[in-house]
């Protein structure tokens, strides 16, 4: 417990303040995904978000990455085990917040009889969610299948 609170002190406060966002966010996204399901999940954090202008900072994609790192380890250290949907919806929201442009993206594989899905973000054409190319291994859904109404689906 100790070494992980003197990680935590190691970090600067930019970080630290987005490690503790994500550490709250996450579970609330998690138990919000289970009860609500994902679209009332997605349409909550979007009205919670400003107008987004896109980033003005030369640094969005080291802010995007930072970010990325705080969610991921706000992830493997906080409460719960968020899944990968969890996890990209709370980084898709808090690069919004910060005025950073990203895409959702969800993709499927058929694995024999197993069907299985997985989530990541991208944020100019950088994928954030995960180091590993794991996202490679699924077929994403088009960008207008994902915008329509869910009652057109």
């Amino acid at each position: 417990m100790w070494k992980k609170i003197q990680r935590f002190r190691a970090l600067k406060p930019p970080a630290q303040g987005l490690f503790l966002r994500a550490s709250v966010l996450l579970p609330l996204i998690s138990i919000s995904l289970k009860w609500r399901g994902f679209h009332p999940t997605k349409a909550l954090l979007e009205r919670f978000l400003l107008a987004s202008r896109g980033s003005k900072n030369p640094d969005a994609q080291a802010l995007a990455s930072l970010t990325a790192r705080m969610v991921r380890a706000a992830g493997y250290y906080g409460i719960g085990n968020p899944n990968c949907l969890s996890v990209s919806l709370a980084l898709w929201w808090l690069l919004a917040r910060q005025g950073i442009p990203s895409d959702l993206r969800v993709g499927v594989r058929k694995e024999g009889a197993k069907f299985e899905a997985h989530a990541w973000v991208e944020c100019a054409g950088v994928t954030l969610t995960e180091p590993e190319a794991k996202h490679q291994e699924f077929a994403a859904f088009d960008a207008a299948l994902a915008s329509l109404p869910p009652e057109t689906r």
